[in-house]
């Protein structure tokens, strides 16, 4: 594979950009329409950007294990509705933190279900990563039940949502070992529409012009984010580039700031910081071969948050 850094980290940088706008955007409709249409929006127009991605190989279906993608899309949109829920409560920024949770979860996850034996290094970084959730907890006064205008259960939500977003990922290493990624993604995409279209007759809000505009929006972002993505981890190396996805918490800030009036508190800023540099240790720690399922994680996933 060609390595070029500077490509690959402006793509992804690009990536997390859309990524945060479209989590502006849901929080924008979040607050008017039911979290599973916004979804079946968001899924149903990256759809054309998911066959763009697979395009570039082979489209191919046909699958051996449809029990699998199913069980996958059915916690992946589970995750969805967990980000939808908590970034319509929580600053852009703080959920964007909360998010960057799921490396550490994948740790723990990895002992019963991949039966894998994290080094010392791994369990020092996620004790780190966790000590950053607990700054930001102290900062809110989660821990002594003082939140103003914030309720806890968002914040747990959101946390929450990182150890979904994890078992998702192990979801998709198992799957990988029999299928292609393009494969994982577009069962990803048709399921998840297909899932999110059923209840719709019994939720159904009929958006306004500029929510309709929102939610074609959402899917959009999330289909150019995904192509950017794609093409940043097949433009350079994992381990060198994966540190810039962390770009995503400055995109979230900015937003929120100038668009919510949402302004980063010390305590963010210091959990955040421990948080992302577990993240970046670990990432840094991985071994070259690991990359490849690195690349197909992303390739199937965009959110991370995750998004």
């Amino acid at each position: 594979m060609k390595h070029d850094l500077q490509r690959g980290a402006m793509l992804l940088v690009s990536a997390t950009f859309f990524t945060a706008l479209l989590n502006a955007l849901q929080k924008l409709t979040g607050s008017t329409l039911p979290a599973l249409e916004i979804i079946f929006f968001r899924n149903l127009f990256s759809l054309p950007f998911v066959l763009i991605i697979a395009s570039r190989t082979t489209i191919v279906l046909r699958t051996r294990n449809f029990k699998g993608h199913v069980l996958r899309s059915v916690i992946g949109l589970i995750s969805m509705i967990m980000v939808v829920v908590s970034v319509t409560r929580l600053p852009l920024a703080e959920q964007q933190v909360l998010s960057y949770t799921q490396p550490l979860f994948l740790v723990i996850l990895s002992i019963p279900l991949l039966h894998e034996r994290p080094s010392l290094q791994r369990w020092i970084a996620v004790c780190i990563g966790f000590s950053g959730v607990v700054v930001v907890a102290l900062g809110k006064g989660l821990l002594h039940g003082s939140a103003a205008a914030v309720p806890t259960w968002a914040y747990l939500v959101a946390l929450a949502q990182g150890a979904v977003g994890a078992l998702t990922t192990m979801q998709i290493r198992q799957l990988s070992a029999t299928e292609a990624s393009t494969t994982i993604s577009l069962w990803q995409a048709i399921l998840m529409t297909v899932m999110t279209a059923a209840p719709l007759p019994f939720i159904w809000t009929t958006p306004h012009m500029a929510d309709a505009l929102c939610l074609v929006s959402v899917g959009a972002f999330a289909g150019i984010a995904q192509v950017l993505q794609t093409e940043a981890f097949a433009s350079a190396q994992v381990s060198a580039i994966g540190p810039f996805a962390y770009s995503g918490l400055l995109w979230a800030a900015l937003i929120g700031w100038f668009g919510f009036q949402e302004i980063p508190g010390l305590a963010m800023l210091a959990g955040g910081l421990l948080i992302i540099g577990s993240g970046v240790w670990m990432l840094r720690g991985e071994r070259p071969s690991k990359a490849p399922v690195a690349t197909e994680d992303v390739l199937t996933t965009v959110d991370e948050a995750r998004s």
